[in-house]
């Protein structure tokens, strides 16, 4: 069994993030999680705010919250991932990408601008995922599923209404994958979502491989 929460924030880098990455792997590991991806927020206003750094030196500040989370996990014996929330420049709309490295964002800058058509032809042959997050939340245009291989169907975020039913059907209508998230930006939010799966994920690439083929067991819906 291996237990994932596949949308999880750090305070480092997500400016809505109240807990140290640290401190967030600590808490996984102690509610009995095998795994976290962390899916901080990427869009222009978080790398307009490092003003006149590289685009290297911009992704390198990006990475903090991951690589502090992955630095604990090693510690503690709790697998992290990265991954990311990206929000394009056309619409308020969040999307969850899943295989992608630190090379594939250095390589690629300022992936915010593509939207989410292009993004989409983009990423096939990296073989990278997008799922939309929470699409019935308040605030969220439902994207065309043509653009995406999945969808968010339980959010845990006891902040908002994510309409998690909603998902659920829209999946279910257009064949999209399923992916469960706790959304996890401070304490009330642990542990309210996730995945779990009948064998161990060692690396990304048997993530997206799990992913891809839904292998899992059970989907979370705290």
């Amino acid at each position: 069994m291996f237990k994932l929460d596949t949308h999880v924030h750090t305070k480092e880098t997500s400016f809505c993030g109240n807990i140290f990455a640290a401190d967030v792997v600590k808490l996984y590991k102690e509610a009995g999680y095998d795994g976290i991806i962390i899916t901080d927020h990427y869009y222009d206003g978080y790398f307009e705010t490092l003003g006149d750094l590289s685009w290297i030196e911009k992704v390198d500040c990006y990475l903090r919250g991951y690589k502090r989370a992955l630095e604990q996990g090693e510690k503690l014996g709790l697998k992290v991932f990265l991954g990311m929330e990206i929000r394009f420049t056309e619409n308020p709309n969040d999307y969850l990408v899943y295989g992608i490295t630190e090379e594939y964002l250095k390589e690629n800058p300022e992936l915010y601008k593509l939207g989410l058509k292009e993004f989409k032809k983009h990423i096939e042959k990296d073989e990278l995922l997008i799922f939309q997050a929470h699409p019935f939340r308040n605030g969220m245009v439902v994207a065309d599923p043509t653009y995406l291989h999945g969808v968010e169907v339980f959010n845990g975020n006891l902040r908002h209404d994510s309409r998690n039913e909603k998902a659920v059907q829209f999946a279910n209508e257009n064949h999209l994958l399923m992916s469960s998230g706790s959304d996890f930006h401070e304490l009330e939010d642990l542990a309210r979502g996730g995945m779990v799966f009948d064998d161990v994920i060692h690396n990304s690439s048997e993530l997206i491989d799990h992913l891809r083929n839904q292998r899992y067991s059970e989907i979370i819906s705290s």
